[in-house]
């Protein structure tokens, strides 16, 4: 039975998000740098009041009580850019650009066009609801100074031939009439999607400069944002990378920032997706060196680094070699390269530890040699970096260390009465293996408030299915998408939350079970497997009484158990569901099925199996969702409507893909809705109070 208490307890949790030092003090230690580094400020952020410390690593020192306001520059424009020596910023009006430098402003392009402009990326991912929700007008251009600030590297987003959808504001904000917003926004399968032609910009000659070579494919980022296109050292090079749509080809391609010719550097092709990191969204482990590349590569089964001849593109070495994967490339310095990689902690392959290893590939190193979850944030200089150090069960410790991993300096260990006190207890971190009987899966486990091993629970599992995500990251706090776990068990379930096969952070054969299999969700066979085990062991865990829940791909895959595997998911809740492929994001569907593959992503339509459902099922959808459009939830709804099916639907007015500003409303509905359909009883009549976001969460966030 779950109690106003419980429903309180889950409201500060859940509000975890937002508040940042209401319920965890010292758990996020974000260094403000000063000096290019040799000193850092950072706050402490205890309920509402605020610490400011500043940190001399070479001293040793942390001193308390610091005033940052002489190191805080005067606010600017925040949609503008600014050149590194301060002097000049540009920003965007309408499709074109605009430079400034004190009083004095021009325009960088005159011929930009309604979906034909620079500086932006495709509207597939570009929040723009949100940031109407929250008052802001648009994003920051995409672009990158050079490091000598005479040059600007932007891009001129072509979608002109993508097709249009549509959304419509049922009650604006100011009270007049519905209104429709229009979007490009290409499916799996369409001819036409947008491209980004790659431009330089001279600010002091007045010159612009196109690169010579086929526009960059963009469907979902841009490229200069994602870390995809970038400056040399000198200023006289953009290096960027480029992938034909079906995604089997890498190449890294230079051009001349002076004539915008193009070559190419060095190419990669494989079976299926061939990427420059893992993680599908990630940054790009590849690095331009003096004469060389590091380049990151899954050729060997794993995830590892290769070092390239930077004129000739011939292979001089394999950098980094094992069983174990690369994460991030934290710093080069002459022929050291420092990185992350997980995998080489035995009891969690996930566990994120720092290394360094000569170019050469001789003298690998750990330099954090503990079991332990490593965060790591190196300062401009790299001399040191600052490193949080937890597990997803001990609350994170964050130091200063040097590249031996000697403790510089201690900085703080999070405090986590507050949210002790709530009822709050610890997850689980289990091992299991996946329905094949062989692979071993990871996942967490949150017991109820009040747990009591004499009672017995109804469970619900909190997916998502990846393929570019892990579920659960191994460190204390998970994310966004992790705290969903918390919240539920304090309602009062069993929650767990898993990492099926396909989901990346592992092998290149464990990703790559997920690969055309987008109808899989994440291995949801995996779930019903780890299920199984879990409860043989655990007498309460009442798995007659399983549900299920989850956003976005989330949403999808509640969604998709509820179909699929009737007789383990009694009931459950979706929340921006992408729940028909064939309709859905090209960028997204034909990064997991690969182009041209119609019936992988028919089979990926939850609403052709409509009919199998049996169990509960409430859908939520943003009306304003312009990341997965509110019509994949009617869809759905209509299917299930035609096969005679109960269920219930919330259409959230206004509301955006992430439901921030509606966020304690939506989740109290599911968390009712879950009470009801599982412990068979009323929901208490306790209400949360609204969320309000706090802005720099919110900057986080995007």
């Amino acid at each position: 039975m779950s109690t106003a208490a419980n429903y309180q307890a889950a409201e500060q949790l859940l509000g975890r998000i937002a508040r940042p030092g209401q319920l965890v003090v010292g758990d996020k230690v974000r260094p403000q740098w000063i000096e290019d580094g040799r000193r850092f400020w950072y706050q402490v952020r205890d309920g509402d009041t605020r610490q400011f410390i500043v940190v001399d690593p070479a001293a040793g020192t942390r001193t308390p009580d610091f005033d940052p306001m002489p190191f805080i520059a005067a606010p600017g424009n925040p949609l503008e850019v600014t050149s590194p020596d301060g002097e000049v910023a540009v920003s965007r009006r309408g499709q074109d650009l605009w430079a400034r430098s004190g009083e004095r402003e021009w325009a960088l392009t005159t011929d930009g066009e309604e979906d034909y402009g620079y500086g932006y990326g495709p509207d597939a991912l570009n929040y723009g609801t949100l940031m109407r929700r929250f008052g802001l007008p648009h994003m920051p251009p995409a672009l990158a100074w050079s490091p000598d600030s005479t040059k600007v590297l932007a891009h001129r987003t072509d979608q002109r031939a993508v097709r249009q959808t549509h959304l419509v504001e049922s009650r604006p904000a100011d009270g007049g009439v519905p209104v429709t917003h229009t979007q490009r926004y290409a499916y799996p399968g369409d001819a036409d999607l947008p491209f980004a032609e790659l431009v330089v910009f001279d600010v002091a000659a007045g010159t612009t400069v196109r690169a010579q070579c086929e526009p960059l494919l963009m469907p979902e980022l841009s490229p200069i944002s994602n870390g995809w296109a970038w400056w040399s050292e000198d200023s006289s090079t953009v290096y960027f990378l480029s992938r034909p749509r079906d995604q089997h080809t890498l190449t890294l391609n230079r051009m001349d920032a002076s004539s915008g010719e193009v070559s190419v550097v060095l190419s990669e092709t494989g079976t299926n997706r061939v990427g420059p990191n893992q993680l599908i969204y990630g940054m790009p482990l590849v690095r331009v060196l003096d004469d060389e590349v590091l380049w990151f590569s899954q050729r060997d089964g794993w995830g590892h680094l290769y070092r390239y001849d930077l004129r000739t593109g011939a292979l001089r070495n394999q950098v980094t070699s094992g069983q174990w994967l690369v994460r991030e490339i934290l710093h080069v310095s002459g022929d050291v390269v420092r990185f992350t990689a997980s995998g080489l902690v035995a009891e969690d392959p996930y566990r994120r530890t720092v290394c360094q290893v000569g170019l050469d590939g001789t003298g690998f190193t750990i330099v954090t040699d503990d079991s332990l979850d490593h965060v790591v944030t190196v300062a401009p200089n790299g001399e040191y970096f600052v490193d949080s150090a937890s597990t997803v069960d001990t609350p994170p410790v964050t130091t200063v260390r040097s590249w031996t991993g000697e403790v510089l300096v201690p900085l703080e260990k999070a405090d986590i009465s507050r949210m002790l006190a709530t009822g709050w207890t610890a997850p689980e971190r289990f091992r299991v293996k996946a329905a094949d009987g062989t692979t071993d899966i990871y996942g967490v486990l949150y017991k109820p408030r009040g747990f009591d091993p004499a009672r017995s629970y109804a469970v619900v599992d909190s997916v998502y299915p990846g393929p570019q995500v892990t579920r659960v990251e191994p460190c204390f706090d998970p994310g966004g998408m992790g705290m969903d776990g918390e919240p539920l068990a304090a309602v009062g379930f069993v929650v767990v939350a898993l990492d099926g096969r396909g989901t990346p952070g592992r092998s290149k054969a464990f990703h790559d079970a997920s690969y055309g299999r987008l109808a899989d969700a994440g291995s949801l066979e995996d779930h019903v497997a780890a299920l199984h085990q879990l409860a043989e062991s655990r007498p309460w865990m009442d798995l007659s009484r399983v549900g299920v829940m989850g956003h976005s791909g989330g949403g999808f895959a509640a969604a998709r158990a509820m179909l699929a595997y009737p007789e383990t998911f009694k009931a459950g809740v979706a929340l921006s569901g992408s729940h028909d492929a064939t309709c859905f994001a090209q960028g997204w569907a034909e990064n997991v099925d690969g182009p041209d593959n119609p019936s992988a992503w028919t089979r990926a339509s939850n609403v052709l199996i409509a009919d199998r459902l049996e169990g509960k099922l409430l859908l939520i959808h943003g009306e304003l969702d312009d990341t997965v459009h509110p019509d994949q939830s009617l869809r759905l709804a209509d299917a299930l409507i035609v096969a005679g099916k109960d269920f219930e639907l919330l259409i959230v007015p206004g509301a955006e893909h992430l439901l921030l500003d509606r966020l304690a409303y939506v989740r109290t509905r599911a968390w009712d809705f879950l009470v009801r359909a599982l412990m068979g009883v009323e929901p208490p009549a306790y209400r949360p109070a609204p969320i309000v976001i706090d802005p720099e969460v919110l900057g986080e966030m995007l």
